[in-house]
């Protein structure tokens, strides 16, 4: 019997059906899925128009800007408005002020929708759950100018519910003017913030904690934890990439210590008395830039803002990707 031997590999190859794949462009791609296009399309123009064509602003920032001349006709200067803004000894103040507002808002604003949402994981009483739960996201619903107006009329001296109740439990033998006293103004503003978001903030949690997987909390409870050592075993490790996420995102906003809600609560930055405590660097754009129509100085502090919360945004996303496993790059 003759054995035949196997043909060489080159010929197997040769004899193997060659599939050519045809090159598709980009363009025949969007047509194919022109209907997800159309839908992504708003988006991008909103992207467009209101990120990315405000852009070319900041070349007023490098020049004498002139309303009548516009941005071709005026004169450039170079660095010249960026060394004004730190010889300005109004600057320093208001830079200490943004920096402390934003890292009392790191500290107490940012870990109280977790603490929420947290405490409303371990509810056992669905109706007394979502009561909370309403309660607490509506402010997020109402505007500045109201929240404003609430705590303005809650903190008043003549008839304020805050002062009534004070002198009511004989805390306070008199009334006080809290927002007229710079010592109080930061405690009122963050506590506002706080009861402002607190609950909106929340939902992001909550839906975080549900992503848990539940066999955890039953191996757990085989394992005889309590509730406090399922929060901190389990619960805590399993929204930990969110929370981290979020901080970082924090972090990059380290010079906006906010606008809407200083400005009305200093009765639109008229208030003489808190000005040393109250003035951040939004703030300080408006009176400076807008009021006093310094444009081209507002731009360059609204610059220089931009780049530290870039330059902190990838710092604390450098360290998270270093010493975690979430990072946003």
């Amino acid at each position: 019997m003759k054995i035949e031997s196997p043909p060489p590999m080159e010929y197997v190859a040769l004899r193997q059906p060659v599939v050519v794949r045809k090159k598709t462009s980009l363009w025949h791609h969007l047509l194919r899925q022109w209907d997800l296009q159309v839908m992504v399309l708003p988006g991008i123009i909103l992207l467009l128009v209101f990120s990315y064509l405000p852009m070319w602003g900041v070349l007023a920032a490098f020049q004498d800007y002139d309303l009548s001349r516009g941005f071709f006709g005026s004169p450039w200067i170079g660095f010249k408005h960026f060394a004004e803004v730190f010889s300005d000894p109004l600057f320093l103040p208001v830079l200490k002020n943004t920096v402390a507002i934003s890292a009392l808002r790191l500290i107490f604003a940012f870990p109280a929708p977790v603490f929420l949402a947290l405490l409303l994981n371990e509810v056992q009483w669905p109706f007394f759950k979502r009561i909370v739960q309403t309660i607490s996201y509506l402010p997020h619903f109402m505007s500045w100018v109201i929240v404003s107006g609430l705590v303005i009329s809650s903190l008043a001296v003549d008839n304020g519910s805050v002062n009534m109740a004070l002198l009511q439990m004989h805390v306070i033998h008199e009334p006080v003017n809290w927002l007229s006293t710079p010592e109080y103004f930061w405690s009122i503003l963050i506590s506002t913030g706080i009861w402002k978001e607190i609950g909106f903030g929340s939902i992001i949690y909550l839906a975080a904690i549900a992503g848990v997987d539940p066999n955890l909390y039953e191996a757990a409870d085989i394992d005889g934890a309590g509730r406090l050592r399922r929060l901190w075993y389990v619960t805590l490790p399993g929204i930990a990439p969110v929370v981290t996420i979020f901080l970082i995102l924090s972090v990059g906003q380290i010079l906006n210590a906010g606008f809407e809600d200083i400005l009305l609560l200093t009765n639109r930055g008229d208030n003489a008395i808190l000005r040393d405590v109250s003035d951040v660097i939004d703030t300080y754009v408006y009176r400076v830039g807008l009021t006093d129509f310094r444009y081209s100085y507002g731009v360059a502090v609204g610059l220089f803002k931009s780049v530290v919360n870039v330059f902190m945004l990838v710092c604390a996303n450098f360290m998270a990707r270093r010493w975690g496993e979430t990072s946003l790059w």
